[in-house]
């Protein structure tokens, strides 16, 4: 059947012409010409509609709703304006360009091309809309939005109508670019509308001591707590060294669980009211306006932009770049517009380069504790890390130090060694044995940002800054571990407010010598408040916050904002730590062939489980496939890179539940789960966390199937 939405294309076969004169067929010629260039002109606004629909649209939604994510891979306004140029014109390109290539069969083959584009677009439009609007996920979603995709297609051949909509939806990519550049919360970053507020007085003749800030991010109070409710001063003793040096409040609480919202509310002293961008142009009113009267300011943010260029000294940072901008945005894509949901958390591409990746000159000093390996295992250090730790010490002037370090935020990717390893992206988070191992690398990665904050300190004292100075170590907000409330939203903050709202706060004030706790009910708006009080400025503005030099708040309820505006409220009082997993007792034994002797024994040479220890028997119990196996046959610790997180799959034959052991030359580093099917698979992953483990050079991995007897049975490994 003709397309009667088409009109005839100027290389369509000759017809009869009604006359045949010059002029007759030159008129002709012309109308054809005009209808088919026409009809072309539909076309491309029908492909540019639709384009706009899939891929424009939702991605300029959920981008201009992220100014974070400019901020945080320091992109400037041209770099954006590239970006959004590219996200509205070249994903038509290649489309258009098949159009034209099909006109050269044929008008037939020409609308045929048309009408499949059209199918194809709508059935990845409906994949989005499927998603949103409807339980199906993966085949099903699939399936629903073919048929979709068929029936918008034949309609769009049959009838007029639904191709004169969709050219009058053309105009839609200009109005999602203009709603990105000037409604979003983005559009702040691309277009500033002010440089900040005013400034903060002296206090008399109060003295300005230096001011040294370092915000960590995603840290639970909980995860530093042992049995005690102290400080693990084994497992973190760079911590219990700051709590014994400092004023410790147990009773401190971030404001929010998305850095876009805490952290200015700590720096601002306000409760979050509106959903803006954490930019200056938004809250001009902030700690780094207020101290840039009388301090310099040495700030390095991480995923805001609070102090604007007039009051900070710029640190020089390689630029990110473009391409980072392109790639982490096509990833972006492909969570949106996938037929399942991503287990991949948007925010885990906020990781802190390292400092080959940043291009740091590689003569610029690094601490040189041994114990840490810092010679080695520099280019594990963030790099800003390395710059903020240049930077302490003592000015001619009173100067902020200030860094926000998303350590130790997800992405995991250290041990507490400093030694970093590659996992997957989508290994889950939540549901059986996953919510553990996700505990357990969050844990391991507190551990290096542990030997952070003793590096700081030693640096501090090294510069004669550590007695002089005002020194704050805190974090944003915290995340849950709690199995089905994994996070930082609202489900978390219901079942497990103790671990997202409850960070760690430690205050040590100038020429201050002995610890001390506070219970107050602190609010991570009182920052501000007490850092000005303690450094003798007197805020230009009101604040929601309450000084530590007041008296404590005689209420002792807690505000938490999942979204700007719409405080929940909870009871304080500090959270009791959750109990410690209880190690599996054949961590750190030794496997040794045959039951004659003795099985595996541990470390120290003793026994290692009840009974005589685990022993080998059986044939193998099947094949499983494990990841990176190459990388265990040429390890070279002293590149900072180990193959600590070992991940794969098992066969049918071990059954869900099983436990398995994981051993690197003949001494198991981790015990886990068989744990049921996910999209990836029927998967395992096990983190070894010690890193003694592992030797230069060739490493034996073993993995076993621990039977429930006690006994080992060998899997082999492809």
């Amino acid at each position: 059947m003709a397309d009667p939405a088409a009109p005839p294309a100027p290389d369509a076969p000759d017809a009869p012409l009604a006359a045949d004169t010059d002029t007759d067929t030159g008129t002709s010629a012309q109308r054809r010409w005009d209808q088919g260039w026409r009809g072309e002109v539909g076309r491309l606004l029908e492909v540019t509609a639709l384009v706009g629909l899939v891929v424009t649209q939702p991605l300029l939604d959920v981008l201009g709703r992220s100014p974070d994510f400019f901020l945080f891979h320091r992109a400037d306004p041209g770099q954006i304006l590239l970006l959004v140029a590219l996200v509205a014109v070249v994903p038509t390109l290649p489309l258009v360009a098949l159009g034209a290539l099909s006109r050269l069969a044929g008008r037939t083959a020409r609308a045929i091309t048309h009408t499949a584009l059209v199918g194809l677009l709508l059935a990845a439009l409906a994949v989005q809309v499927g998603r949103h609007t409807t339980p199906l996920r993966g085949v099903p979603v699939l399936l629903v939005a073919a048929l979709a995709g068929a029936a918008g297609a034949a309609a769009h051949r049959r009838w007029r109508a639904p191709g004169r909509v969709l050219r009058l939806a053309a105009a839609g990519p200009v109005a999602f670019v203009a709603l990105f550049l000037l409604v979003s919360p983005t559009s702040a970053v691309v277009l500033p509308r002010s440089d900040g507020g005013a400034a903060g007085t002296a206090q008399g003749a109060a003295v300005h001591p230096p001011v040294v800030m370092l915000i960590l991010d995603e840290l639970p109070l909980v995860s530093l707590l042992g049995v005690d409710g102290r400080i693990d001063a084994q497992r973190f003793p760079h911590f219990a060294e700051l709590a014994g040096g400092s004023t410790w409040y147990r009773n401190a609480t971030g404001v929010s669980g998305w850095t876009p919202n805490a952290l200015p509310a700590m720096l601002t002293g306000r409760y979050p009211a509106r959903s803006v961008a954490p930019h200056y142009s938004q809250y001009p009113d902030n700690i780094f306006t207020a101290f840039g009267g009388l301090y310099d300011v040495k700030a390095q943010e991480s995923i805001t932009r609070l102090c604007p260029p007039s009051r900070c000294e710029q640190p020089i940072t390689p630029d990110q770049g473009l391409g980072v901008l392109v790639r982490q945005t096509g990833k972006l894509f492909g969570q949106i517009a996938g037929p399942t949901e991503s287990a991949v958390d948007p925010e885990d591409s906020y990781r802190e380069q390292t400092r080959a990746e940043a291009g740091l000159d590689a003569a610029e000093p690094v601490p040189d504790d041994p114990k840490f390996r810092w010679d080695s295992l520099d280019d594990n250090q963030p790099a800003r890390f390395t710059s903020f730790l240049a930077g302490l010490k003592p000015e001619p002037r009173p100067t902020l130090h200030f860094l926000h370090l998303l350590m130790p935020h997800s992405p995991w990717a250290y041990l507490p060694s400093g030694a970093r390893y590659d996992a997957p992206e989508d290994l889950p988070n939540d549901g059986a044995g996953w919510v553990d191992l996700a505990r357990q690398r969050h844990l391991a990665q507190l551990g290096y940002t542990d030997r952070l904050i003793g590096e700081t300190l030693r640096t501090l004292r090294a510069s004669g800054l550590y007695d002089q100075a005002l020194v704050v170590v805190t974090a944003d907000h915290g995340v849950s571990f709690r199995p089905g409330a994994q996070g930082r939203g609202m489900d978390a903050i219901k079942a497990a407010a103790g671990e997202v709202a409850w960070v760690p706060l430690f205050i040590k004030e100038p020429r201050q010598q002995a610890g001390r706790v506070d219970d107050r009910n602190w609010e991570h708006v009182d920052l501000l408040p007490t850092v000005a009080d303690e450094a003798g400025i007197r805020l230009p503005r009101r604040v929601d916050g309450r000084s530590a030099r007041q008296a404590p708040r005689t209420d002792s309820t807690k505000h938490f904002y999942d979204r700007p505006g719409e405080p929940v409220t909870f009871p304080g009082g500090v959270p009791t730590p959750p109990p410690p997993p209880a190690p599996h007792p054949l961590v750190g034994a030794e496997v040794r062939a045959g039951p004659a002797d003795g099985g595996a024994r541990g470390a120290d040479g003793g026994a290692g489980p009840a009974g005589g220890g685990a022993r080998l028997a059986g044939p193998a119990a099947g094949t499983a496939r494990v990841a990176g196996l190459a990388a265990f046959q040429a390890t070279d610790p002293d590149t900072g890179t180990l193959p600590a997180l070992v991940w794969g799959d098992v066969p049918d034959t071990v059954p869900d539940g099983t436990q398995l052991a994981v051993a690197v030359n003949g001494r198991v580093g981790a015990v886990v789960p068989v744990v049921p099917a996910d999209p990836g698979g029927r998967r395992f992953a096990a983190l070894l966390t010690d890193d003694r483990l592992f030797r230069a050079g060739a490493n034996t991995l073993d993995l076993y199937q621990v039977m429930g007897d006690g006994t080992l049975r060998r899997l082999a490994l492809s």
